[in-house]
């Protein structure tokens, strides 16, 4: 039911955006798009899938994980973040790791939160970085410098302190409903012992986070590739500001897949760069940095939900 209220919520808010914007500048700025520069932009789905699996592969103990099947995990789980809410696909990605006998439960989710904290933490810096240097700056944007400011540096908190993430959790675990302790303790429990398992290899946690640094750097890339495939113009250094601004209103549980939001974002955000129609096309091509790796996960999430179905049935067999 939540799911259908959030694409609902996503619907109406696009309908509202394409009736304030110019519908048929729209249309034609897709139709007057530079081809060459989108095939390359949405091309670059595919290197961002590659390396995001080689990140999962080494994060993976004694390398128990073939490339490939790190890509089509990668891929399946795209196929469950387009359809349940708050990026689910990529606990359901830990799930698929322990029913295949890569990982136990617990390590398998430990090691998913920190890819996932990994991935924030990073598109965050980027923010930040871009922010400190962005020209156009007014009360609005200070204030969002210093939000994703704070948010960064309680993530590194969070990530480098057992004590600073205890108390996180004491003073978050008065603050939630009932219903949701339980989860948040499940959590807690996770994140002791990805704290644990990571920080005893320092090399590798300095690996992992270069990488993620570098995955998030070519999605940031990517969005202003696709801008010059709109035959539009944003300054590099900008967008690094701008468009982590756009991919988190997109993180808002409120629509489906981050559509709606995230393009009223964009409309808002690059107003000082392009016109509205230009924005709104930005925020479809957007959106297809997620809906194309769901269309390429979608043979693979079969194969992996009949794997899980046939490993049950075996354990009730034998058991």
């Amino acid at each position: 039911m939540k799911r259908i209220i959030s694409l609902v919520v996503s619907l109406l808010i696009l309908a509202v955006i394409y009736w304030k914007i110019d519908f048929q500048g729209l249309i034609k700025v897709l139709e007057n798009c530079n081809l060459w520069w989108m095939g390359i932009s949405l091309g670059m789905v595919i290197p961002l899938t590659m390396f995001t699996a080689w990140r999962l592969q080494q994060l993976m103990p004694n390398s128990t994980l073939a490339f490939g099947e790190a890509n089509r995990l990668i891929l399946a789980a795209s196929v469950l973040n387009m359809v349940l809410p708050s990026k689910m696909g990529d606990i359901a990605k830990a799930y698929f790791l322990k029913q295949r006998g890569h990982l136990d439960g617990s390590l398998s989710l430990s090691l998913v939160i920190f890819e996932k904290t990994c991935d924030l933490l990073s598109l965050l810096l980027w923010c930040v970085f871009g922010l400190l240097f962005y020209p156009k700056k007014n009360w609005l944007f200070g204030l969002m410098s210093m939000l994703v400011a704070a948010g960064l540096l309680s993530g590194i908190l969070l990530l480098s302190s057992r004590k600073v993430a205890k108390i996180f959790f004491i003073i978050s675990r008065r603050i939630v409903p009932k219903k949701l302790r339980t989860k948040l303790e499940k959590l807690q429990m996770s994140w002791g012992e990805m704290h644990d398992y990571f920080w005893r290899d320092q090399g590798q946690l300095l690996k992992i986070s270069t990488t993620s640094i570098f995955i998030w750097f070519l999605h940031l890339l990517q969005i202003w590739l696709f801008i010059l495939a709109l035959k539009a113009w944003t300054p590099f250094i900008a967008n690094l500001a701008l468009s982590p601004l756009a991919i988190l209103a997109g993180l808002l549980p409120l629509t489906f897949a981050g559509v709606g939001t995230r393009d009223a974002a964009l409309i808002v955000f690059y107003q000082p760069y392009f016109a509205a129609p230009t924005a709104a096309a930005l925020g479809l091509l957007c959106t297809s940095r997620y809906l194309l790796p769901a269309i390429g996960g979608l043979p693979f999430l079969g194969q992996y939900l009949v794997t899980v179905r046939d490993r049950k049935r075996s354990k009730m067999d034998n058991g």
